[in-house]
Formats: C-alpha cells, structure tokens, sequence
C-alpha cells in the first residue's frame, strides 16, 4: 500500500520547483564526474567520490520526490468548518496573552519555524479537531502550555 502524502498548493509548486532545479544539476555533475575520471586512479580520487556522492544525493532526492508527487492529495483550505483540520490557520492565545499562529499541514510540507505544522506532531495533533474558543494543552519537550483558540482559518 503506498503512502499518501498532503501537501498544499504552495507546497506543491516547491516540490516541483525543487525538482526541476535537481534535474537540472544531472548534466554538470556528469560532466564533473567525466572531468574527475581522466584524471587516473579513481580509488584514490576525491574529485571524482565527490561528484558521485552529489549524484547519488541528487538521483536519491529527485526519486523522492517523485514518489511524492506520484502520491500527492492536495489540501483544500476548509471553508465554514468551525473544527480545525488539515489545511486550517489557527490563531492561539496563551493565558499570558502571547499569541501564535500555525497552519496544520502535512508531514512532507512542516516547517515549524515559519508557522507549518505536521498533523502528526504533538502540537498538530492536540489542535486536530478542537473548536474556536477551545482550551488546548500543547505539550513540547520544554514546557506544556495551555492555549485558547482564538481564531480558525
């Protein structure tokens, strides 16, 4: 059974992106790898266990991220569902009136330091389904805060 992975439109257009970039470094790692090899005993040539271990890097990349986009189900930002769920900005305020705001999205597409989250990290997963107005106990490796839930988007 393959994996489904979740990611938005903007994460889509990344991993494209990123993919396009990749295939198009093939061409001078192979020149590189041609230039490494005349220059003699390869056991003992770093150019050219250099340039193969960028292809490999590269080749192995650019297959994963086909096999994410082979199995790509696009998030579509909810619309008038109170509850929070994949694709939902969610606004919170801590009981000290510091506030935060997250967008729950999928494993492949979480960058917790610009505000995505996994569904399947601790925090995705204790926002998963609450309401506006909701209390919320996020628990993290250095504290567990309480937050309300401010706003849904």
């Amino acid at each position: 059974m393959k994996k489904q992975f979740y990611l938005t439109k903007e994460g889509i257009a990344e991993l494209e992106a990123e993919h396009k970039e990749l295939v198009e470094q093939r061409g001078p790692i192979a020149e590189r790898i041609k230039t490494a090899r005349e220059f003699g005993d390869l056991s003992e040539n770093a150019e050219y266990s250099s340039a193969r271990q960028e292809q490999e890097r590269v080749e192995g990349r650019i297959s994963e991220i086909e096999n994410i986009l082979q199995n790509v189900e696009v998030i579509k930002k909810p619309k008038g569902d109170s509850k929070v769920q994949l694709g939902s900005s969610v606004k919170l305020k801590s009981e000290g009136g510091k506030t935060k705001e997250f967008q729950v999205v999928g494993t492949v597409e979480a960058d917790p330091l610009n505000g995505k989250i996994s569904d399947e990290s601790p925090i995705g997963k204790a926002l998963l389904g609450k309401k506006e107005g909701e209390e919320v106990e996020i628990k993290t490796p250095a504290e567990t805060c309480t937050y309300k839930i401010v706003d849904i988007s």
